[in-house]
Formats: C-alpha cells, sequence, structure tokens
C-alpha cells in the first residue's frame, strides 16, 4: 500500500530530503537538560545500603522541546526554539547546547521564579540506577506568559515559519492562553501546527493540524479504556479526539503495537518497525519531529506515519535521549521504501 502510494504520487525520498533544508520550523514548549552519569559499582556505601557508583563518565544532552528542535535541525530545517528557562548554571549549559546545534534561541526566555528542568540519571551496567529531577511545574506567571505570548506572536508575525511544533511536558509553559493565542495566530497567517500533548492540556489544542498522543495519554486525556487495539476502536478514538478538539490528523503511537494514523479521508494501522530496543527515551519527539515536517512537506498521512515510525525505532536502538540521524535515517528509508 506504502509503495504504491509513494509511486503514484512520485515522492522521491531524497528530494524530500533537500527540502528539509527549506523549511523554517518554531518549537514551543518544555525544554529539559538531560544529565548522564556513567559509572561501576563494586561495593556497598558504610553509610547506607546503598551501591556507590564510581562515576567515570559524564555527558549532558537536549531534552523535551530542545530535543524536538534537535531533531528537526538535525534533518537539515532552519529551527527556533520557543521556552523557559532558569536563570542558572543548567540554564546556561542548555542555552550554549542550543547554540552550538544551530537553534536558534530568540524566543528563549529565562525566569527568575523557576530553576531550568534538569533531569540527572545515574547508569552502571547500562542499568538506569535512579533519576534526579530539578523542576517547577507551576504554570508560568503572568508577567512572563504575556511577554512569552507578545514576543512568539511578534516573531511568528515577522518570520512566517513553515511550521509550529507544541512539544508539551507538563513544565508550565504551554499553559491555555498561550496555546489559544499561538495556534488562532498561526491560523490567520497559514502556519501548520503540531502537537505531542500530555495530560494537564490534553483538549486545549483546538483546531491544531496534527494531533500526536500515545496511548497511554488517550487513556488518561479521554478517560477511557481501549483494551483491544484495532483499526475500529482506534478510527473510534480518533472520532472522539475530532469532537473534542477539531484536528486534521490523528498520529497515535501505540508503542510495541505500532502506530495508528487518520485524516478523515484515510488511515490504517501500520506495525512497528521490529528493531533491537535499547531505550525509548526522546523517541516521541523525533515522531512529532519527522511526522510534522514530512506532513508539511507532503500532506501525505501515509507517508508521514510511515518515516515517523521508522524514525521512532531508530533512536530507539540509542542509549539515552538522541536525535535522528540524517545520514541513517536517509539509508533505512532507501532500504525499506
Amino acid at each position: 500500500m506504502y509503495q504504491t502510494l509513494m509511486a503514484e504520487k512520485e515522492i522521491d525520498i531524497e528530494e524530500i530530503f533537500d527540502q528539509f533544508e527549506d523549511l523554517r520550523v518554531v518549537v514551543v514548549g518544555d525544554v529539559m537538560l538531560d544529565k548522564y552519569f556513567w559509572g561501576t559499582v563494586d561495593r556497598i556505601s558504610p553509610e547506607a545500603p546503598v551501591p556507590v557508583v564510581r562515576v567515570n563518565q559524564k555527558e549532558s544532552r537536549l531534552g523535551g522541546a530542545a530535543n524536538v528542535a534537535l531533531n528537526c535541525k538535525q534533518l537539515g530545517a532552519q529551527v527556533t526554539i520557543a521556552s523557559v528557562i532558569g536563570n542558572d548554571a543548567d540554564g546556561i549549559v542548555l542555552k550554549d547546547m542550543l547554540k552550538n546545534a544551530g537553534i536558534g534561541i530568540e524566543l528563549l526566555h529565562e525566569s527568575e521564579h523557576r530553576p531550568t528542568t534538569t533531569k540527572s540519571r545515574i547508569i552502571s551496567r547500562n542499568q538506569q540506577m535512579i533519576r534526579l529531577d530539578e523542576e517547577v511545574t507551576e504554570e508560568l506567571n503572568i508577567k512572563e506568559e504575556h511577554h512569552f505570548i507578545d514576543t512568539t506572536l511578534r516573531f511568528l508575525q515577522i518570520e512566517k515559519p513553515h511550521l509550529v511544533i507544541f512539544e508539551d511536558y507538563n513544565k508550565g509553559v504551554l499553559k491555555q492562553n498561550i496555546i489559544d493565542k499561538i495556534i488562532a495566530h498561526c491560523k490567520n497567517i497559514g502556519i501548520t501546527t503540531a502537537v505531542d500533548p500530555k495530560f494537564a492540556n490534553f483538549l486545549s489544542y483546538k483546531e491544531v493540524d496534527i494531533f500526536k498522543p500515545n496511548l497511554k495519554e488517550i487513556k488518561e486525556g479521554l478517560g477511557i479504556d481501549v483494551d483491544v487495539l484495532n483499526e475500529k476502536t482506534l478510527f473510534d478514538v480518533h472520532l472522539r479526539l475530532s469532537e473534542e478538539i477539531n484536528h486534521k490528523v490523528t498520529l497515535l503511537t501505540l508503542s510495541e503495537h505500532g502506530m495508528y494514523y487518520h485524516d478523515n479521508t484515510q488511515g490504517a494501522l501500520i506495525p512497528t518497525m521490529v528493531r533491537s530496543v535499547s531505550d525509548v527515551s526522546g523517541a516521541g519527539d523525533t515522531v512529532i519531529a519527522v511526522a510534522a515536517m514530512v506532513y508539511e512537506l507532503t500532506r501525505d498521512v501515509a507517508v508521514m506515519a510511515q518515516w515517523s515510525n521508522l524514525a521512532g525505532g531508530l533512536v530507539c536502538e540509542e542509549a539515552g535521549v538522541v536525535p535522528i540521524s540524517r545520514e541513517v535515517f536517509l539509508k533505512e528509508l532507501q532500504q525499506k521504501f
């Protein structure tokens, strides 16, 4: 079906990759700094019955909305991040990493009232032993909210990007008024919108173009059980979502069960690309980045789903939060399609 569709529409994989470089993308949402401490354990602490990890490697990576932005950038797009960080050392690190990756930080705001969201993972023998989260999840205060809206809408009006991606981790940046104002402005000036939602704002993204929840978020956000995963039950989920938010495209990720898509004209349940799974962290970031960019260029939901499904599988082969590799992704697409 997919190969026929590709042939009928004459979608050239290399041409799409070339067009990625022409896309201008703004990612709005909760950025994070992901810290990794790798080490070895060979004794128990005399202070408490806990293992002592002797750290031999440390690394920081872009997480949350910053990882979505990095995925878009890795594929060649021109990307700007719109978010809030703390006025702290982790914020400086995150800002420098974004700049070094070539991601625009004109819409990255510093707050005196919240720290930079940071997740620190302690890992030994490829096993995560503990995670430490430094964060404030309260919504932005009124002053921060108004400044965020004003600067973002002004940027969208002047720069007119092709695509706005909302990456919501329920850390307080994406509050109702911000969501409403940005989506409305995007609709007025013809910018495609996509969202990777979370529970708190699940039904807030009225009239967004692409809505990409996972199965857990569907169950929590709609308050329903989906015990049987088939095209009928998933189409019913799509209809329920359409009634609630009036979006265009549903892209539902189902973990090992694959992915479901529908745009009110066509849809399908597609199997997952079976791979050697190392870590699912950040896979959703990759899926929304690839899906939104492919949809913007092709307006083909089948191609959008197949490509993002493959991309999500690829990053699951890596340990920790990593973005998609343009070269590896291109090679895999050429081999499979």
